[in-house]
């Protein structure tokens, strides 16, 4: 065997060992956090904290005229937390989801076609998980390989669009036709979202593996002479303002922060702006994140501060200061157990556009 083909040999083996053990999601049916959830409302500290947004959650879902907007930053999807989310779609816990592209594109799409994360047993140098062809997030790894499959099947379905603009809501919802065709995993977010008419925005849709894909759409077009499509961030704004303008009570639930956080408490001062001065903040709000509030930001304002500039409900929010990946299951899980037997009306939001 020559040089070449015994490193070629060497690389294949020592990635396949690198990447031998999956990230588990977890199953927020297969346990009852109710009584844990109990106990650590008679605690203090974050216990107590993430009691009380627990509770302000099951008041969201028990509120017969309340849309639940789940906002989603960070990488919770990869470290474990994509069932959970789906779970929510399919239990009708969530009716409208803004969140980051990484967490539609890079994480759940990219395991709707076939593909995994991996945990990272060991930290090897990143330069050669770079030779590798391994990306790296924190304690997580994925096949960049496999991520560069995720891109082109963006291509393939923007390629096969009329060329014309599109929110992200509207691509998104292709993506999960697409997964309800083609995909290789039941518990997709973006696709039970689909089929079940829950719309998700991403306001920054293109920081995500989906901008390599369109970009080469556009690029092969352009070359072509053809007209391509595109997504328009002003429509992401106007549908997710006509949601709210719609929907009236409305409650948060968002892990992290960032761009989806502000991107949906926005809506209240657009609605405004567009004469609808009669719809009310947001009633309910929870926020789990590790961000500080001393740099002046907490990845977009303390709930709080929120009020301040006419966003949210001060009465009824609760900031949980937690990595959300230890903290999202248990409130999630004690939710889905107090809601499990009771009948809340969908609001297939979705259906709210043409496209």
């Amino acid at each position: 065997m020559s040089d070449t083909a015994k490193s070629v040999s060497g690389n294949s083996n020592r990635k396949a060992e690198l990447l031998s053990t999956t990230v588990e999601h977890i199953d927020i049916t297969s346990f009852d956090a109710r009584p844990i959830i109990d106990a650590m409302g008679k605690m203090s500290f974050t216990s107590r904290d993430l009691a009380r947004a627990t509770r302000i959650y099951n008041q969201m879902l028990e509120d017969k005229d309340c849309t639940i907007f789940l906002v989603i930053a960070g990488s919770t999807s990869a470290g474990g937390c994509m069932d959970l989310y789906a779970e929510l779609i399919r239990s009708n816990m969530v009716d409208c989801v803004v969140a980051t592209g990484a967490t539609i594109v890079d994480m759940d799409f990219f395991e709707g076609l076939g593909h995994k994360h991996y945990q990272a047993l060991e930290v090897p140098d990143d330069d050669t998980l770079r030779s590798l062809y391994i990306d790296r997030i924190y304690d997580t790894y994925i096949d960049e390989e496999q991520l560069q499959d995720c891109d082109f099947t963006i291509n393939k379905i923007a390629n096969e669009l009329e060329p014309k603009a599109y929110s992200s809501r509207a691509f998104i919802r292709e993506m999960g036709k697409y997964l309800a065709q083609h995909g290789k995993k039941e518990n997709s977010l973006v696709k039970l979202a689909y089929e079940h008419d829950v719309p998700i925005f991403c306001p920054a849709f293109v920081d995500s593996s989906a901008g390599f894909g369109l970009v080469k759409h556009q690029v092969d077009r352009m070359k072509e002479g053809k007209p391509y499509m595109m997504i328009d961030a002003i429509a992401d704004f106007r549908e997710l303002t006509d949601i709210k303008i719609k929907a009236g009570e409305s409650g948060l639930l968002m892990v992290g922060g960032g761009v989806p956080k502000n991107f949906i408490q926005d809506t209240v001062v657009c609605a405004e702006i567009l004469g609808h001065e009669d719809v009310a903040v947001h009633k309910y709000a929870v926020q789990i994140t590790v961000a500080d509030v001393r740099d002046g930001a907490c990845s977009s304002s303390t709930l709080q501060e929120a009020a301040s500039w006419g966003k949210v409900n001060t009465g009824i929010e609760q900031m949980v200061f937690a990595e959300a990946g230890s903290v999202m299951p248990l409130l999630a899980s004690d939710a889905w157990h107090r809601q499990k037997d009771r009948t809340r009306t969908p609001r297939r939001w979705a259906k709210l556009f043409a496209d």
